[in-house]
């Protein structure tokens, strides 16, 4: 695990015991802290193999610093009676920051952005490891940062941590320098959190606020949020269009992908990232690895052995003819969109907890949509809006929507899980309503 000196000594309170936060425990304990570890949900008290100190009720100005899960509210009380307590809040992302200074030799890639995040950081990691480059991937996906080994330099350089970042863990971190910061795009998402697209914006760029001159910052120009992220950043900018590459016939169809002038390989040949959408996020991670001195062959081969990642357009069967398709990352309207596009004849399971977004951008999209299958909480707000396009099924449940899909659906058909909601009324997260879906079909007859 990484550990740090600078933790030593000092007493944190440690609220949210999900995996980030079991992380933080070890992490901080392992380098001579005192930990108050708290869980609101007595499931996650249930299963906390240590002392629990309710920080609802203890006195906050112990602590040298309170650090949350990213998905607690900032209404929460206890963060409210810690910021009135001048006691700071932040982040695991803080922790990894504060303890890089006795790091040995390495570098940080920073990506964030609506849609695209996971697929891309993945993929970034994915080029450093085939270039031979010690890599580790962490942040809003995989393993806890603070649960890894620290890298340690190899012959092809210093190692690189490479982090997803949610505009959530951006709230809470204040110090993290990276080398490469990358900015996909920016829609509406988690407006119930931020209030308004000017706030989630403001998050987003917080990660090029904390560059410094010496910096590379990839930032899209596809959007104005993007493009004002893009006039202010102060690291060296290399700028990527998705709507460029596609016009250079990066598409589904095949083209020569160029980035910084280098013709790297044809997208007809990179299997697990077909689509328009995808043309971003290789241009993003292209840019990453050329920034990081990774050569075009070797980037070219990378792109084509990608494999892909789970709970995003995974093909997870073909049974009679009918092609079963997990896409359960996709939690919002826009992510939704190149699923729709992708296949001829879909057949399509949404809802969930809407997180405020309506469906009205979909409407382009529904022309290959054969039925939708709605289930959880949106169920009856998403049905007005679809019943004029396409055929409504109330399922509520996944499993009632499974059910009633694998009865309706045609050889050639697609049945797509592609929810564009958040999982938490019916799942703990988007991973386990993902592998649900995926029992589920492989429990069909």
């Amino acid at each position: 695990m990484i550990t740090s000196a600078a933790f030593a000594g000092k007493t944190y309170g440690v609220h949210g015991l999900a995996r980030s936060g079991l992380a933080t425990v070890d992490a901080l304990q392992a380098s001579g802290a005192t930990v108050l570890a708290w869980d609101d949900g007595p499931a996650a008290r249930a299963a906390f193999d240590g002392d629990l100190t309710d920080l609802n009720a203890a006195d906050l100005k112990q602590l040298d610093a309170l650090v949350t899960s990213p998905g607690v509210p900032h209404s929460a009380p206890v963060i409210v009676r810690a910021k009135a307590a001048l006691v700071p809040v932040i982040g695991d992302i803080e922790l990894f920051a504060i303890a890089r200074r006795e790091l040995p030799p390495h570098r940080v890639v920073g990506i964030t952005g609506t849609n695209g995040k996971s697929t891309t950081t993945a993929l970034i990691h994915h080029l450093l490891v085939t270039a031979g480059i010690a890599a580790r991937m962490g942040g809003n996906i995989g393993l806890p940062i603070l649960a890894q080994e620290p890298l340690e330099p190899n012959d092809h350089g210093p190692g690189v941590y490479v982090l997803e970042l949610s505009s959530y863990q951006l709230d809470l971190t204040f110090s993290l320098v990276s080398e490469v910061a990358v900015l996909l795009n920016i829609t509406p998402d988690h407006l119930d959190r931020h209030g308004d697209m000017g706030r989630y914006a403001a998050a987003k760029a917080r990660l090029f606020e904390m560059q410094v001159p010496a910096g590379t910052a990839v930032i899209s120009l596809d959007d104005d949020y993007t493009l004002d992220i893009a006039n202010t950043a102060v690291a060296r900018l290399t700028p990527i269009s998705a709507r460029r590459m596609l016009d250079e016939g990066i598409s589904v169809v095949g083209g020569v992908a160029t980035v910084d002038g280098k013709e790297i390989a044809r997208q007809a040949g990179w299997p697990a990232l077909q689509g328009p959408h995808n043309a971003q996020n290789a241009a993003a991670a292209i840019a990453v690895a050329l920034a990081l001195g990774v050569d075009a062959a070797t980037i070219a081969h990378g792109l084509a052995s990608y494999p892909g990642l789970p709970h995003r357009m995974e093909r997870i069967a073909e049974r009679a003819g009918v092609l079963w398709v997990n896409d359960s990352k996709a939690t919002n309207p826009d992510s939704v969109a190149p699923a729709l596009q992708a296949y001829p004849r879909i057949h399509w399971i949404a809802g969930g907890r809407a997180k405020g977004a309506g469906l009205e951008a979909l409407t382009p999209y529904l022309g290959h949509v054969v039925a939708a299958y709605l289930i959880g909480e949106a169920a009856p707000d998403f049905a007005p809006l679809l019943a004029p396009h396409v055929q409504v099924v109330q399922a509520e449940t996944l499993a009632a929507a499974v059910a009633a899909a694998a009865v309706a659906a045609r050889p050639g058909d697609t049945v797509l899980l592609s929810p564009a909601c958040a999982s938490f009324d019916q799942f703990t997260d988007y991973e386990a309503r993902g592998d649900a879906f995926r029992t589920l079909v492989e429990a069909l007859p």
